[in-house]
């Protein structure tokens, strides 16, 4: 999210208006819904935490507690539950995808 100066984008009139409202704060503008993007589109984060989940079921799959799992990779127990769980359900389903 980048911010622009509203006397560069609105044209006076408008200003004014929303000055009647929102004088000298920040004011949030969200995007129209056609706009949106998914969670993580503009980044590798997507990708990496799949490639991450994908190692920790290898990983326990391979034998390793879950406990140590979670030391492993910094997450808690819960999590590391959770995920294997969704991989042991891909797996089932014939799904590669997390």
């Amino acid at each position: 999210m980048s911010y622009k100066k509203a006397t560069h984008v609105l044209p006076p009139e408008l200003l004014e208006k929303v000055q009647k409202y929102v004088d000298g704060e920040f004011l949030y503008i969200p995007r129209v819904s056609d706009h949106k993007k998914d969670w993580g589109h503009s980044t590798t984060t997507r990708q990496e935490l799949k490639e991450r989940n994908a190692q920790i079921y290898e990983d326990y799959l391979s034998g390793q507690p879950m406990d140590v799992l979670a030391e492993k990779y910094f997450l808690s127990i819960k999590s590391i539950q959770r995920i294997i769980g969704q991989m042991k359900k891909n797996d089932k389903n014939g799904s590669t995808q997390f």
